[in-house]
């Protein structure tokens, strides 16, 4: 029997795969969460043998959650399910060491093969954004650079950001030119644009 953990803060779509999933005679799911910051205390409680993560979770993200998991209960795997199948978080994915990652239009026939792989100790990765993240230039931009940006996009001006990174505030406009020059952008919004499309902030 694979003992699953489900985390998902739709009501609707967790309740669904809770469904899906307990019609499985050799699937059954212990705990369900509607947040993030719940995940290990029901894996601690409960040891399933797979958590079925969502990515954009209330309080810990689940990224977040599978990293702890692999440090805290090492017999959980983790599969993500996700609406934001991208290179980035693929990649983060794959730095907590999950056993799968998949975007939640996939069939339930598919997820369901999913879960036993990944329980068996297998591993599965959506195809296409196994492709995407392989295709994907690595950034130009320097760490400083972009930090710079990162803050700029959350909305904080220059002086702030100087602040923030004990900069000057020369420094910190001469980061966000030429962060936006190495990205071939026309200003620090398209320049904003340019790096999330490609996952570097």
């Amino acid at each position: 029997m694979i003992r699953v953990l489900v985390a998902e803060d739709t009501a609707i779509l967790r309740e669904t795969l809770v469904a899906v999933l307990d019609l499985q005679e050799d699937i059954e799911v212990l705990a369900q969460a509607a947040t993030g910051d719940r995940i290990l205390a029901l894996a601690r409680d409960h040891r399933p043998d797979l958590a079925l993560l969502d990515i954009d979770l209330p309080g810990i993200d689940g990224l977040t959650a599978a990293a702890r998991l692999r440090e805290e209960v090492p017999t959980c795997r983790v599969l993500i399910l996700t609406a934001h199948a991208e290179p980035k978080n693929l990649h983060a994915a794959l730095a907590a060491e999950v056993g799968g990652f998949l975007p939640k239009d996939i069939p339930a026939a598919d997820l369901i093969a999913a879960i036993r792989e990944v329980a068996a100790g297998g591993r599965v990765i959506d195809d296409a954004t196994a492709i995407a993240a392989l295709t994907t230039r690595s950034s130009p931009l320097t760490q400083r650079e972009t930090d710079v940006l990162r803050l700029h996009a959350e909305g904080m001006d220059p002086r702030e950001i100087a602040a923030a990174l004990y900069l000057s505030y020369g420094t910190v406009r001469n980061y966000l030119a030429s962060a936006t020059d190495k990205l071939g952008a026309k200003n620090r919004i398209h320049a904003i644009r340019i790096a999330t499309d490609h996952g570097w902030l």
